[in-house]
Order: structure tokens, then sequence, then C-alpha cells
């Protein structure tokens, strides 16, 4: 039987992997599927060789070293001498993943080495894209600018679409949502979205609720709300919150993002949905002095939202690092709110997102390139 082996290294691709093997399942029940993922891979029936609780983490401890050092070990390892797959399928976390294929490839690994949603070389180190070249066999790119850059290098790439496209949620009933969680359809609503990682809650959740309070006592009218991801535990989240009695929801996270009036957003996928959702947002995003000063001297572009980078544009107020701050929270937030004009013009502006990303079903492209791999290798032999 055929054999994959899918790597990922958070949350996001926990997901996104798990709707590429619904799709593989559909196609093929001959396929044996192993590989380092989380609850929505295993729930998918994929045999974990590893969770990847322990890989989400941001920085440069030495534990966090040690931990990625000897899962990687192990898993490399584990392809080239036992489970011996068809295809290593790679998804996102690029500075483990290309790691294990520079190995898997120095050690004349037979299969093939694909890389779905490979690392934003456009972004920050370009230097990347060698070691790509070098290392992996396909690139499943996700977004329609990356398919001509990577065609440049002479790399062997296919735009599948963006998966959350197909991922996303139809727009909830704002008026069940309301009565759902207790809120009045007849007040304005702000959810903040602190991020998936104990590392941004450390950074973020003190600001973010300190200007949440002022917009409170500023607005009294307004219903304040705060998103808790899945992966986290209650313990990690609700130790922000001793002095306030702002909404917590969990696990709702595109519902809520769809039937809000703005919102607060750490960077990432998050915006993106935003956009999708056409619903006005802000990113306000800080860590480290040191990560950002290494941050400002890898980036490739001046841009961090991706509905900014998507559209070439800044569509999506961008407040990092030092800008990150209380005040210019509250007043970029009230004007998401209250500035009719502001309004009117961002959600236009959010529109263009989606028009630039195709309708293509991401999982379905990267499903059907690991089964038409695997068939034409098997009808070579």
């Amino acid at each position: 039987m055929a054999k994959v082996f899918i790597i990922t290294g958070e949350y996001s691709g926990d997901i996104h992997a798990a709707a590429v093997v619904r799709k593989i399942r559909e196609a093929s029940s001959d396929i044996i599927l192993e590989g380092i993922g989380g609850s929505q891979m295993e729930s998918e029936g994929v045999k974990l060789f590893a969770n990847h609780s322990k890989m989400n983490a941001v920085g440069l401890s030495p534990q966090i070293i040690i931990n990625h050092i000897n899962l990687g070990k192990k898993v490399v390892d584990y392809i080239l001498n036992d489970y011996k797959p068809d295809i290593v399928l790679l998804v996102d976390y690029g500075g483990f993943n290309l790691n294990v294929a520079r190995f898997l490839k120095k050690n004349n690994f037979e299969g093939k080495i694909f890389y779905y949603i490979p690392p934003q070389v456009w972004a920050s180190r370009k230097g990347r894209i060698n070691a790509i070249k070098k290392y992996v066999d396909k690139v499943l790119c996700i977004f329609p600018f990356e398919e001509e850059m990577y065609k440049e290098y002479g790399i062997d790439v296919h735009y599948c679409g963006h998966p959350l496209i197909s991922q996303i949620e139809e727009k909830s009933d704002k008026e069940e949502f309301f009565a759902k969680h207790g809120f009045s359809t007849d007040k304005p609503l702000v959810s903040v979205f602190p991020g998936s990682r104990k590392f941004e809650l450390k950074y973020l959740m003190k600001l973010f609720i300190a200007a949440a309070k002022t917009l409170k006592r500023k607005h009294p009218d307004l219903q304040v709300c705060f998103s808790m991801a899945p992966n986290l535990d209650d313990k990690t989240y609700y130790k922000y919150f001793k002095n306030c009695d702002f909404k917590v929801i969990k696990g709702e996270n595109q519902a809520l993002l769809s039937v809000s009036d703005a919102l607060i957003l750490a960077s990432g996928t998050v915006a993106l949905e935003a956009a999708l959702y056409q619903t006005p947002c802000l990113i306000a995003y800080r860590g480290p002095w040191l990560f950002y000063f290494i941050y400002r001297l890898v980036r490739c572009i001046d841009k961090v939202s991706l509905p900014n980078i998507i559209c070439n544009k800044i569509i999506v107020p961008e407040l990092i690092q030092n800008k990150a701050c209380h005040d210019n929270i509250v007043f970029e937030e009230e004007r998401l709110l209250y500035d009719k004009k502001r309004i009117a013009q961002q959600k236009s502006e959010l529109a263009e997102v989606k028009v630039r990303l195709s309708d293509k079903c991401s999982s379905e492209e990267v499903a059907k390139l690991v089964w038409d791999a695997i068939y034409n290798n098997s009808q070579s032999n």
C-alpha cells in the first residue's frame, strides 16, 4: 500500500492537513497516513508519530531548540529506516520542515517531498528559496503571486488556491449568535483575537484588555468579547481576566468574526478570515525587541497583514511593536466603529481580497497531486 507522512507544527497547519486527509480518503482508502500533527489530523484517522503541542512555541530558549532537534532526528530516522513513505507532505512551519527536508535528501530519501503552504519567502528570508529548490520536489503554494516567483527560480510549483476559501464557514446569523451568547442586537460588538499561542498572550493580552476597558468606558453601550483559540487551555487564558468581566467565547472564531462590528486582531491568518467576511479590523502585534530587530533585518516587504500584502496597499491599520500601544488601538478602533466614511472605505477594500484569490478548493488540489504522484510512480514501477 502507498504511504504518506504529513508534518505540521501548529494548530492552523493541523486544520489544513486534516482537510487534505479527508480529500485523500475520498479518493482512495489504499493510502496509509502517518505524521506529526494534532487533534484534527488524529480525528481523521492519521496515526501520529508525535503530537505537535510542544512545537507551537515562539522563541529561542534552549528547551525549545532541544525539543525541535530531538524530534527532527527521530522523525528523519523513522521516515528513512522504518516507515519509508512514497511522499512526505510538509505543511507550513518552515524552520522545522525545511530542516527535515534537508536531512532526508542528504540521506538519499527515495520518496518525494511536497511542500504545502511553503515558507513566505516573499516576506522575509528570501534565501530560503534556494533551500526549497534543493530539497523540495514540488511546492504547493496558496497565493497566486507565489507561483510566478517559484517558476522564476525553476522550481516545480502548483497554485492550489488558499485553503480558507473552501474552509471558511458561511456568515453566521447575527440574531441567533447574539441570542446564544447574551449580546444585544442593538448595540455594537467589538471582538478581540489575541492569538493562539501562549507567547502572544504574554505580550498582547494586557494591552488588549486595557484598550477594551477604555473603549467600554468611553462608549458604555459597546459590547466587548474575547475569542479563545481552541488549542489553549482555560487556565492559561482566564488568568488574564482577574480584574474584568469581558465575555470569552472559545472555538467559534469564524462565527464571531462574521457577526462583529469591529475587530482587534493579533497579526496572522485571522486577518484574512476577517477580510473574507468584510469585517472592519485593525492589526496590533508586539514581542521581544530582539526578535523585532531580527525581523526588520530579514524582511523583504514592508507590510505584515495578509489583506494588505495581497492587495499591495494598506487596507488594515498595522500597529506593530512600539505603535502597538493603548492610545493607538483605541483611536483606530473608534474610527472603525463610528466613522461611517472610514467603515465604508475599509469594507470596500476588504472585498478586493477575495477577488484576488481564486475559488479553487485547496485541499482537493493537494490531495489530487499527492494521489497522482503515487499513482504515476506505481505505474512506472
